[in-house]
């Protein structure tokens, strides 16, 4: 097993991202659409993860448009997570592929926001849905009087700027009710479940 940490920057490094990228984007969309197509799982809304590379190419947006043909995803269940230094080229360019693939119906998060560039000038016009808090805030707000200030200013912030907030690295009773005494109300980590095979998901959410 070679974790995510290792096989993306490397992925990215060779450029190898791109089709890698594409491979992942397709894969969802088909099973978004397998989801669709049945009543307990048609509301869910899918997330996935976008590289600045695979972002930055010209004809990001007609690949998408044209996975979403072959694949028949509905589009407003699917959101695309990027990275803030997805920020640091070409801004105006970025604004426009977003708005681009907004009008597709497509959403978009912000991921772990606060560990890069975070320039409240570009976060105010690009159009987001949603930013997550980073792991790293979450994961020693307990202790760390710094990371919990910044872990209540990012969710203040996004509720200010009508944006939805989540929180990464969740993996305590106690990391969930210090979130819920501040405002958050959607949350990813362990202490609600791991990472596992979208078979077993969908038994879960079947069988609830």
């Amino acid at each position: 097993m070679v974790s995510p940490g290792e096989f993306i920057a490397l992925a990215e490094d060779t450029g190898l991202i791109v089709p890698l990228g594409h491979w992942v984007m397709e894969t969802a969309l088909r099973q978004q659409a397998q989801w669709r197509q049945h009543s307990q799982l048609a509301h869910l809304t899918l997330s996935i993860n976008v590289s600045a590379r695979q972002f930055h190419q010209d004809d990001f947006v007609s690949q998408v448009v044209r996975l979403l043909q072959l694949t028949g995803a509905d589009p407003t269940h699917i959101k695309l997570e990027l990275t803030e230094s997805l920020l640091l080229k070409n801004v105006e360019g970025v604004i426009t592929t977003m708005l681009a693939l907004r009008e597709l119906g497509l959403g978009f998060s912000l991921d772990d926001f606060g560990t890069g560039y975070s320039s409240l000038s570009y976060l105010k016009r690009l159009p987001l849905d949603q930013i997550k808090i980073d792991q790293g805030f979450v994961r020693d707000a307990l202790v760390d009087p710094n990371d919990a200030a910044i872990a209540r200013s990012i969710i203040a912030l996004a509720h200010s700027l009508g944006l939805d907030v989540i929180a990464e690295g969740v993996e305590t009773e106690e990391h969930h009710h210090f979130l819920l005494q501040h405002g958050c109300r959607a949350f990813q980590g362990y202490f609600f479940g791991r990472s596992v095979p979208h078979t077993d998901f969908e038994r879960a959410v079947l069988n609830r």
